[in-house]
């Protein structure tokens, strides 16, 4: 199912304050070749807003997580597998993942999402 090998568009120690300013979501992430990119927007204790950057047939392989997580597209197409059952989701759609049943994503073209979980 694609790569699993997620890179952090963060680089260690930098901090960026993304608060009070007008931002283009899908700007903030890039692509990377045969890859998957991560950056985090914000990550507190009661939840995440993380971006994603998937190159074309890359993916994350079969997981759960403790937490309902929304998914919403910001640009291209993705495989979304719920419980075994596939989701065709495209730009500007989106897909809650409900807690605990297992999840993969795949990009069918290139795509960009953001995830917000919230942990309580």
């Amino acid at each position: 199912m694609g790569s699993q090998n997620v890179r952090s568009s963060k680089k260690q120690g930098e901090t960026c304050d993304m608060r009070a300013q007008v931002l283009s979501l899908a700007g903030l992430v890039d692509y990377q070749k045969e890859a998957v990119v991560s950056r985090t927007i914000i990550d507190k204790k009661t939840g995440t807003v993380t971006l994603f950057s998937f190159d074309e047939a890359q993916g994350l392989s079969e997981h759960t997580a403790p937490f309902d997580a929304l998914v919403l597209l910001l640009e291209g197409e993705a495989e979304i597998t719920l419980s075994g059952k596939p989701f065709h989701v495209k730009e500007g759609e989106m897909i809650i993942m409900p807690a605990n049943k297992p999840h993969a994503l795949r990009a069918t073209k290139r795509f960009k999402m953001v995830l917000t979980m919230i942990r309580s």
